[in-house]
């Protein structure tokens, strides 16, 4: 039984992956800014965000322009323009192991994880780092870091520094209740 002198318990890898893995789903809006090399300045999109585990992701874009990214196993469907279009992630390595970044993440995934990505935790369960560096070289000459920030199980920030300089920057606002 703990004292009150007892240091808390160590927030490690593991512990912060078995916290993400007891919730099942999740809903949030986001804000999305991409920092692009070729624009004159930054890009804002915004919408809805919802998890399912283990696998099903989907990106609901509302503002500039309406698209649905919906990724449900090793399937991404895209529509757009009164437009559907089904990809097998298999066919495409890179898309596949970022999108492995965000699934595994919210799964509670460590072993997804760390097989597309060496993976670095900082700080505490109230206010925690996870930066994945991509082990594939393919991926490495496209992204160089995700980087994953949180408390306890809610994820805020998604970070994504491409090898070009180019990044973005996902906020995310849990639903109520979440």
């Amino acid at each position: 039984m703990p004292t009150a002198t007892s240091a808390p318990a160590a927030w490690t890898l593991d512990r912060l992956m078995s916290t993400l893995a007891q919730y099942k789903s999740g809903h949030a809006t986001f804000v999305e800014t991409k920092y692009l090399a070729m624009a004159s300045a930054p890009i804002e999109s915004s919408g809805e965000l919802t998890f399912v585990a283990p696998d099903h992701l989907e990106k609901i874009t509302t503002n500039p322009k309406p698209e649905r990214l919906i990724v449900d196993g090793d399937k991404l469907t895209v529509e757009r323009n009164q437009h559907k279009y089904t990809l097998a992630l298999a066919q495409y390595p890179e898309l596949d192991a970022f999108i492995e970044s965000i699934r595994a993440t919210l799964a509670g995934n460590r072993y997804a994880l760390e097989d597309v990505y060496r993976v670095a935790l900082s700080g505490r369960g109230d206010n925690w780092v996870l930066r994945l560096t991509p082990r594939d070289t393919r991926m490495a000459k496209l992204v160089s870091t995700v980087t994953l920030e949180g408390e306890r199980h809610l994820l805020h920030t998604v970070t994504i520094q491409q090898a070009d300089g180019d990044h973005s920057v996902m906020r995310l606002q849990n639903a109520a209740g979440q």
